[in-house]
């Protein structure tokens, strides 16, 4: 995807604040590929990637309403006795797809405003193994893991331990760091501190301006 618009990979650990970032971005003229948005909509009622997880974990993997059951999987991949090779699995199915339709939608942004830069917004870009060589530059969000706590718990009534379980199956800051072109360290600062980090990175990877 390297070419005239820069590509972006935007990452970091659940509750680091990189959906914020990527707003900042948006504000800025970024076009954004939400690749969580992909993965719910390909988990959806009716969903591309349904038949193949009821397939693969059978039809408790999917809820009343005909859509993944989240909260089911969840348990499966992070906390049940075969939980790293059940979220192997599922990653088998969902990676290639939220790839082939996260491109096809980078493309489109691409014709749609000539000459600005596309973010693939990816919680799992280092973990995943598929996005190193389609980016140009990687940007990591982080904050500390007490901190990432602390956020998932007030804004989704997750137990500390299913978070802790979360964080620990993620990248780790120290790895995410290892592939990044530039990291915002989104903690104890204001949002404005957090914009001005956003502004500066754009500066310094010489971005257009609106």
């Amino acid at each position: 995807m390297a070419g005239a618009v820069t590509t972006i990979g935007l990452t970091g650990g659940i509750g680091s604040g990189k959906s914020t970032v990527a707003r900042m971005l948006a504000d800025l003229g970024a076009g954004i590929v939400d690749t969580d948005a992909l993965a719910r909509a390909l988990t959806a009622p009716g969903g591309a990637a349904l038949p193949a997880i009821a397939d693969a974990f059978g039809a408790a993997a999917i809820d009343r309403d005909g859509a993944l059951d989240r909260a089911h999987m969840r348990t499966v991949v992070f906390a049940g006795p075969d939980a790293a090779q059940a979220r192997q699995r599922l990653e088998a199915i969902l990676h290639p797809l939220i790839l082939t339709q996260a491109l096809a939608d980078a493309r489109q942004l691409m014709q749609a405003r000539p000459g600005w830069p596309v973010v693939f917004d990816v919680p799992l870009l280092v973990e995943s193994g598929h996005w190193a060589d389609r980016v140009d530059k990687v940007l990591v969000v982080e904050c500390p893991p007490d901190e990432q706590v602390r956020r998932v718990m007030a804004r989704s009534g997750w137990t500390e331990a299913d978070v802790r379980r979360v964080i620990a199956q993620q990248a780790s800051n120290a790895q995410r760091r290892a592939v990044a072109d530039a990291v915002i360290v989104n903690h104890a600062i204001t949002l404005e501190a957090l914009r001005a980090e956003v502004d500066r990175v754009w500066q310094a990877w010489a971005l257009p301006v609106l």
